[in-house]
């Protein structure tokens, strides 16, 4: 008998810990990211991977904290790009437990960014800029349990800052910043998969 109830006094110790509260503001996860860069204006596919964290502001508000590192190319040159930022999410229908299967949310945000272009096979002919940008979009949660989640996001990203250019003269490939500041903007698809870990407050 004394091994039975041991038993289940464990699985409900189990069970309470791995509960998730009514109200999971203040909640942090973490998990890694794939990134799909698409329509850019070079006409050039980036693919990136990165990592972010989230911590839940209110029941239906959610804060997202990356980093990208997004590569990409065309036939003279390859471009390197690294995003830092962070996006609001906000939920679409009450799903406060995270235990329905599909949780739609819009998600609005900012980042900053430094992109490198260089030429293939010489990469100290080469131009970088800093720049910022803001995004906007939608994508839901997968709630596989109400501890992870897989999420799909597509936002469209628009960058403000002074573009890089390429240019193929005879013998050599010029690259160089552009002298005005110019709003350059391209689709950017996400997957990711996160982890709620505990509870901040």
């Amino acid at each position: 008998m004394k091994p039975l109830v041991t038993l289940t006094a464990m699985l409900l110790l189990s069970v309470a810990a791995y509960s998730q509260p009514t109200n999971p503001t203040g909640t942090f996860s973490t998990g890694t990211r794939n990134t799909l860069s698409a329509f850019n204006h070079d006409e050039a596919t980036g693919k990136g991977i990165g990592g972010q964290f989230r911590i839940q502001l209110g029941r239906r508000i959610n804060s997202e904290w990356y980093f990208d590192y997004i590569t990409s190319g065309n036939a003279l040159t390859a471009r390197n790009d690294y995003h830092i930022g962070w996006s609001l999410l906000f939920y679409l229908r009450n799903n406060y437990d995270f235990s329905k299967l599909l949780q739609p949310y819009l998600v609005v945000g900012h980042c900053f960014d430094n992109s490198i272009v260089f030429e293939k096979g010489n990469k100290l002919n080469n131009s970088s800029r800093l720049s910022m940008a803001t995004q906007a979009g939608i994508g839901t949660h997968i709630n596989i349990t109400h501890r992870f989640d897989c999420s799909l996001t597509g936002q469209y990203m628009l960058h403000f800052g002074k573009d890089i250019e390429a240019i193929a003269e005879p013998g050599k490939v010029v690259i160089q910043q552009e002298d005005h500041t110019s709003l350059e903007g391209h689709l950017l698809f996400t997957v990711s998969f996160n982890y709620k870990v505990a509870a901040l407050w």
